[in-house]
């Protein structure tokens, strides 16, 4: 007998300010299930090499892939994420950043976000961090 998964529930509210087409909710309710809080990642391969200097899409990229992996390692995927916190060093890298997350998180079901625009991060070359808490159902969750 398999259990029911019930999954997240993204949740806005009109009465509160929002952001049209991008990948972000006002509040997320939990699920059943493992909480998993992610660390802080950026855009390093396992070698610690950069990937994407100078380039905030190529760098979000690596960075969410970072998250995935993580999360895909104990049964989980980059839709079981229900918030992320988000920092950059460049306002004009925004739209690129925005771009790259509506794709990987969709714009329907994004996680309850934050942003902060840092004066820099752990190495001058980079320009996003990401970390995430997700919660992957008992069902797939392994280590």
């Amino acid at each position: 007998m398999s259990k029911t998964v019930r999954p997240a529930i993204r949740f806005n509210t009109p009465d509160v300010w929002g952001i049209e087409n991008y990948p972000y909710c006002q509040a997320a309710v939990e699920p059943a299930g493992h909480r998993v809080h992610v660390a802080g990642q950026v855009a390093w391969t396992v070698e610690r090499e950069l990937v994407g200097p100078d380039d905030p899409t190529a760098q979000t990229e690596k960075t969410i892939d970072n998250i995935e992996t993580i999360l895909s390692a104990m049964g989980g995927s980059i839709h079981d994420v229900i918030s992320v916190t988000m920092y950059y060093v460049r306002d004009e890298d925004l739209a690129a950043i925005r771009d790259v997350r509506g794709r990987r998180f969709g714009l329907e079901h994004g996680p309850a976000s934050t942003g902060v625009k840092v004066a820099g991060l752990v190495r001058p070359e980079l320009l996003v961090e990401m970390s995430a808490i997700a919660v992957i159902p008992e069902a797939r969750f392994k280590l």
